[in-house]
């Protein structure tokens, strides 16, 4: 049976154990797990920040390759290589037929009368974002996996299958940056990485990069910031309106506090544009001023507005002509078995992304 990484209890370390996988029903695959990243969404289910039904496998950016589909499958056979997304669609609802896939609600899972995909102790296991990249094996609906070319290495397909994505749809895709404009990224983590390279490949004229890690903001400039701001010495939004005049055109959030949604505001010009993706805990109130609205506007931002199945593959292409750079976003290289180190590390804000290798 395969290893998974289950989490039970808030604030508890994972557990590695063996766990049950079931047979591909006729729309799922059951894909052998290569590469996951470690993405800070998961931290803050353990954490109790989210809540999660629970025991449940963990894990949601993950690559690996096909080894059995159901009868019903088209798209993928076993030996393709593939990434997963958290935007497992179900094509038939008003968002789906109408091109935006990542805001499906109805997303196909088994029925209550059926069989878990998997189980641990004869208990179903709760797949977090219906993946669970935390394990040797996942058994997901074909509308979760796209095929990639074999050439891809693992880490970086991983990448894509979440904070990439995330982030540099959330430049191309949900702002829609300009080319020669200013844009404000806070948080130089895997998804505010994602977002300074969107944001490089859209032709903004100047990203700035907001973090309070030395390390983070060398690595946004090495990856597209023109101009990095410390926020541990320095007023973010003093020296974001410094830097561009009037404020950005564009901003993003990509930690997930209430400080920087806030600061994402008041960092913007005029008719600028306020793009927050990090998980901000459930709850929390962002307060805005009524006052000076200056045509400026907030938005949440899901998975980078993705049209997965597209714009995945332009993503592998964008990083084999080197337009896209993922081996840099890579601090760490760890086992299954060292999740729970990775979790440590994530918080003390030692890594950009760590990926387990299987």
């Amino acid at each position: 049976m395969p290893d998974a990484a289950v989490f039970q209890t808030v604030n508890e370390p994972l557990a590695i154990e063996d766990v049950y996988v079931d047979d591909p029903g006729p729309y799922e695959v059951l894909v052998k797990t290569m590469a996951t990243g470690v993405c800070h969404s998961d931290l803050h289910f353990v954490e109790g920040l989210y809540t999660m039904d629970t025991p449940a496998v963990m894990g949601h950016e993950g690559a690996g390759i096909v080894e059995k589909v159901g009868d019903l499958v088209q798209d993928v056979a076993p030996g393709d290589h593939v990434i997963l997304c958290l935007s497992v669609y179900c094509g038939r609802c008003r968002h789906c037929i109408t091109g935006h896939p990542a805001r499906c609600q109805t997303k196909p899972m088994r029925g209550e009368n059926e069989a878990p995909r998997i189980s641990w102790n004869g208990e179903p296991l709760v797949q977090m974002a219906n993946l669970a990249t935390y394990a040797e094996k996942m058994l997901v609906h074909e509308n979760s996996v796209v095929k990639i070319r074999e050439d891809m290495p693992f880490e970086g397909a991983a990448l894509i299958g979440c904070g990439v994505t995330t982030g540099v749809g959330a430049a191309l895709n949900t702002a829609q940056v300009e080319p020669g404009s200013t844009v404000a990224v806070f948080g130089a983590g895997g998804v505010g990485l994602g977002v300074i390279q969107g944001a490089r490949i859209a032709g903004a004229l100047r990203i700035i990069a907001v973090d309070i890690s030395e390390n983070k903001l060398k690595t946004a400039m090495d990856l597209g910031a023109t101009d990095i701001v410390d926020a541990s010495d320095n007023d973010p939004v003093e020296a974001i309106i410094n830097l561009t005049d009037d404020g950005a055109d564009y901003t993003f959030e990509a930690i997930g506090l209430k400080e920087t949604a806030e600061a994402c505001w008041d960092s913007l010009g005029t008719g600028g544009t306020a793009t927050l993706i990090g998980m901000i805990p459930e709850g929390t109130k962002i307060e805005i001023p009524t006052t000076g609205m200056r045509e400026r506007k907030i938005q949440g931002c899901s998975m980078g507005s993705n049209r997965f199945k597209v714009d995945m593959p332009r993503y592998v292409e964008f990083y084999r002509q080197g337009r896209l750079l993922l081996d840099e976003m890579v601090t760490r290289r760890l086992e299954l078995s060292d999740i729970n180190e990775a979790f440590r590390a994530m918080k003390a804000g030692e890594v950009a992304r760590s990926v387990i290798m299987f």
